[in-house]
């Protein structure tokens, strides 16, 4: 169920603190909140000695408020010569600020202004869920939990060396400092991990103890006499990190190319393998392709991935042209209109009943969606104001480039076979020999995956899409993207994309007159009228075709060994083969899942923390068609 966000208010008590009204509380101590993060948070988890030489720290924090705790652990980090190579910082926040609060309030600590700008510049949009931002070049990880404590924490899949217990008072905010939390805190713990707080309420000191850790007291931060500090008795859960970070990527589509950059960032190398002469030239190769999320009123798991890929896919585009490589695309907005009344009212519903921010999501009468459009249209809808459409070779081209010397292109090779030989994968050409080979081996080659029997499992489908490239005049309506059944974008180098078609296993490559047609009529029925002002236009476009899945998830992760169960298990129980991982299953959707799908199945191979839900871990795990039988396959908008 979707909560809405509700964002913090700017406040001061008398002294010119910043306070929530809400708990009748303030945000720091009054003798200073960065001395207090310095000494409780920072000092009490004996930081910064304890991130020295390690290749990664992973810190937890149970409250965001101003951020000042976690700037003043970046800064830590930034100045420590000793510091680790990656910083893992963590946060929940129930109720955030705005991005322009936050700039004012951040104005308090001029000596922060570099980092709390980089951090505002990142903001993310105050929509629940996770919000995973990389800061200082990516070696900084700050992941937002937007939401209850208890129920982010709990969908929360991390290994944490550090714990920042902080908040308004227990006395004021008791959900925050409850058992639940603790041992949910616990869980999480990695071996070592140590946890601070400036409260030494008995309720936090016994609650903490029965969770399984071992509390001190010690001397506190200015008024307060004393804080707390506190280390897991028991050995805590452990991760083992990869013998080699050398992987073998098969495709160099967006879903290829995503998972090959965010491996390379972490320090992989990387073999690229794609039998075409270039990247982005199969599915991936279309003029435009749209990016916006799929809001529903139950806000299911198609809805919370859409909406994740989509602000996180605008953060990786952005760190893409901030490091000199950009994409060539247009938030130019995209309009979602109503198929008939009965959708208009369900769209008015859920926008309603999601109360998101303005800049993201709102719905728009007739009248304002015909004006966005340039068209008369014929009814309201969805306006996405930051989507757009992204040429998708050039994601391709600029994730190959970010990645740097640690990819090495094999292109125009054609796998076909694999073989794993003495703890590695070998990537076979068709006279015999190795293409290359690596201890980790990532499908992500489309359709192609299915003619690979280390494959077998997974019921990818090819689901063939027909785009018409229309004449466009530069300005012309519509300026943003369109959908109704299909979408048309605007003009891009002259043309406008009209579709698309969707037939499953339909392996003609070819333009067919046919589906122009079809794509002209889905035209007239999103901007009424628009083909025939086109007059009759020629059979100009591209046929692609999209590994699609049954529920239209990706399918992202650990390939299981068997194509059946003999009896029911667990997902996490079932048998993986070793080394080979799938990122496949997008479907038309490539241009929103592919950033954060690369970012998730990295995580997962270099024992981070995930930067998505748990249950959603679990909804794109390829190894989910083993628990239940197959459905077909959902005709995707």
């Amino acid at each position: 169920m979707y909560v809405p966000i509700q964002p913090a208010r700017l406040e001061f008590n008398p002294a010119g603190i910043p306070c929530s009204s809400a708990y009748g509380d303030v945000y720091h101590s009054c003798d200073g909140g960065l001395g207090q993060a310095r000494h409780v948070f920072l000092k009490g988890n004996g930081l910064p000695g304890r991130w020295a030489g390690q290749r990664r720290f992973v810190i937890v924090e149970t409250g965001f408020g101003l951020g000042l705790n976690f700037l003043a652990t970046w800064a830590t980090w930034r100045a420590d010569p000793e510091r680790c190579g990656r910083l893992h910082f963590i946060s929940c926040e129930k109720h955030p600020f705005r991005r322009e609060d936050l700039i004012k309030l951040h104005q308090a600590w001029p000596e922060l202004a570099p980092l709390a700008a980089e951090l505002q510049a990142h903001w993310p949009t105050l929509t629940p869920g996770f919000h995973r931002l990389h800061l200082e070049g990516g070696r900084v990880i700050l992941t937002l939990l937007f939401g209850e404590a208890a129920e982010t924490l709990a969908e929360l899949e991390a290994r944490t060396d550090a714990i920042y217990l902080d908040g308004f008072s227990p006395a004021l905010n008791p959900e925050l400092w409850s058992p639940k939390i603790f041992h949910l805190l616990a869980r999480l713990a990695a071996p070592g991990a140590t946890l601070a707080t400036w409260s030494v309420a008995g309720a936090v000191r016994e609650g903490l103890t029965r969770a399984g850790f071992k509390v001190e007291k010690r001397e506190g931060f200015g008024d307060k006499r004393q804080m707390l500090t506190a280390a897991l008795t028991r050995a805590g859960n452990a991760i083992e990190p990869p013998l080699e970070r050398h992987a073998i990527v098969v495709g160099a589509g967006v879903a290829g190319t995503a998972a090959a950059q965010r491996l390379a960032e972490r320090g992989w190398r990387i073999d690229l393998i794609d039998g075409a002469p270039g990247p982005g030239q199969g599915a991936s190769g279309n003029l435009a392709g749209v990016l916006r999320p799929l809001p529903s009123l139950d806000d299911n798991r198609l809805a919370r991935i859409t909406r994740a890929g989509t602000l996180y896919g605008r953060h990786h585009l952005a760190r893409l042209a901030q490091a000199g490589h950009p994409v060539r695309w247009n938030p130019c907005g995209v309009l979602h209109l109503a198929r008939e009344l009965v959708h208009e009212r369900k769209q008015r519903k859920v926008v309603e009943a999601h109360q998101p921010p303005a800049h993201f999501l709102r719905f728009v009468e007739k009248d304002e969606a015909a004006a966005i459009a340039g068209w008369p249209v014929d009814l309201g809808g969805w306006w996405f104001p930051e989507g757009g459409w992204i040429q998708p070779p050039s994601l391709c081209a600029a994730n190959l480039a970010a990645a740097g010397p640690a990819l090495v292109a094999h292109f125009g090779q054609t796998i076909i076979a694999l073989e794993r030989r003495e703890g590695c994968w070998h990537a076979l050409a068709a006279d015999g020999r190795t293409i290359a080979a690596a201890p980790v081996l990532i499908l992500a080659n489309g359709t192609g995956i299915r003619a690979l029997p280390q494959a077998a499992s997974l019921p990818v489908v090819a689901a063939r899409g027909q785009v018409s490239h229309l004449p466009a005049q530069a300005g012309s309506a519509p300026r943003a993207v369109v959908c109704r059944l299909g979408y048309v974008s605007p003009e891009v180098d002259g043309l406008r994309c009209a579709g698309a078609t969707f037939q499953v296993d339909d392996p003609d490559p070819a333009l067919r007159a046919a589906d122009h047609q079809e794509n002209l009529a889905k035209l007239d029925f999103i901007l009424p009228g628009y083909s025939t002002a086109q007059g009759d236009p020629p059979l100009v476009g591209r046929v692609g075709f999209r590994p699609a899945s049954p529920d239209r998830l990706p399918m992202v992760g650990a390939m299981p060994q068997t194509i059946r169960l003999e009896t029911p298990q667990p997902l996490a129980t079932i048998p993986r083969q070793p080394g080979l991982y799938a990122v496949s299953g997008f479907g038309a959707r490539g241009l929103v899942w592919s950033s954060l799908m690369g970012e998730l199945l990295a995580c997962a191979l270099e024992g981070e923390p995930l930067p998505l839900e748990r249950s959603l871990v679990d909804a794109v795990d390829p190894a989910r068609y083993l628990l239940r039988p197959g459905r077909p396959l959902a005709r995707e908008e």
